[in-house]
């Protein structure tokens, strides 16, 4: 789970954002402590908490609900007409302050520098949007790498114009820093082919829907959002799990990211109050039967560490990779 934190979303005062927040912190470890996978562990949300958002008392308390096992923090930026510079300073000082200030953020077990997955506002990473709005920076990928970014997380986006051709997929992008939108296309991540030097995209399932109609004619989108108006259903988790998304020539291992914004009062609202209980509930039903399916719930890092442990050609199960390259700051 992906989640677009935002809570100064809708541009509020500090009381209602720290509000937004207290009920998170508050209510979601009730839910979470109700649900378990096939190793019991709980059910983990990555909240990615964007730059131009900075609250220390939040994130103090949001640094709590990932001291309890619970989810992680990892870096979201809305920005407009930029330039590479400016960029590239945004997200090494918001790196930073989250590392140094919270104790946020992971770090490589082998060199000790300061890591961050991305999800990008509006989904118009690598300056993706036609009339170039949200953005600005055509070499934007190639910051990403140079500033400490493992994967990205921002896809699916469909509908817009920043959706990639290539879909249901991980993958790297290879900058042209000249161009706009280089993550268009790739080259899958496959077992026993490491890939150190581009950008790992790990994409959400993007289908159709032909049971959820618009205008009881066209299919509507399935893009593995979270929201109060596109409800949990056994459908949409069986449309997730049938994408497969994995890498290549380890196909039992899927890999279902999905998203949301749960600092919108109306999401919070439904996802507190009954979806992630049914979303929890459909995943330990349906597939956690120990013979078909097993269950882990993991976090966008464990989710990265789970891809590089497949490139490398490791055999096991996943859970002895969870923390195969990356660990918590607040490991050490």
């Amino acid at each position: 789970m992906a989640d677009h934190f935002e809570p100064y979303g809708g541009q509020v005062v500090p009381e209602i954002a720290l509000k937004r927040v207290k009920t998170w912190v508050d209510q979601y470890p009730k839910i979470a402590h109700q649900h378990k996978d096939s190793e019991g562990r709980h059910p983990k949300i990555t909240l990615f908490y964007p730059g131009e958002e900075y609250d220390p008392v939040i994130l103090d308390l949001i640094a709590d609900l990932c001291r309890q096992g619970l989810g992680e923090v990892e870096i979201h930026l809305h920005h407009d007409n930029d330039t590479s510079h400016g960029v590239s300073e945004k997200l090494k000082n918001f790196k930073e302050t989250l590392s140094q200030r919270h104790r946020l953020l992971s770090k490589d077990i082998k060199t000790g520098e300061v890591k961050y997955a991305f999800i990008h506002g509006n989904w118009t990473l690598d300056n993706s949007r036609k009339d170039g709005k949200w953005c600005g920076v055509n070499d934007e990928i190639q910051i990403l790498l140079e500033t400490g970014c493992y994967a990205d997380y921002t896809l699916p986006s469909a509908p817009s114009d920043t959706q990639t051709a290539k879909i249901n997929s991980i993958y790297y992008a290879v900058d042209d820093p000249m161009r706009p939108k280089s993550h268009n296309t790739g080259v899958d991540a496959r077992v026993n082919h490491l890939n150190e030097t581009d950008l790992l995209m790990i994409q959400g399932p993007l289908t159709l829907n032909w049971k959820r109609r618009k205008w009881g004619i066209l299919p509507r989108i399935e893009s593995g959002v979270l929201a109060a108006d596109n409800p949990i259903s056994k459908l949409r988790v069986a449309l997730w799990v049938k994408q497969g998304i994995h890498v290549l020539d380890r196909p039992e291992w899927v890999f279902i990211k999905v998203h949301g914004h749960g600092c919108q009062e109306k999401n919070m609202s439904y996802l507190l109050s009954k979806g992630f209980d049914e979303l929890f509930s459909i995943l330990e039903s349906e597939y956690n039967d120990g013979k078909n399916f097993i269950l882990h719930y993991v976090t966008t890092r464990e989710m990265f560490n789970l891809v590089k442990a497949a490139e490398a050609g490791e055999k096991g199960a996943p859970q002895d990779f969870f923390n195969y390259r990356l660990v918590p700051m607040s490991n050490g």
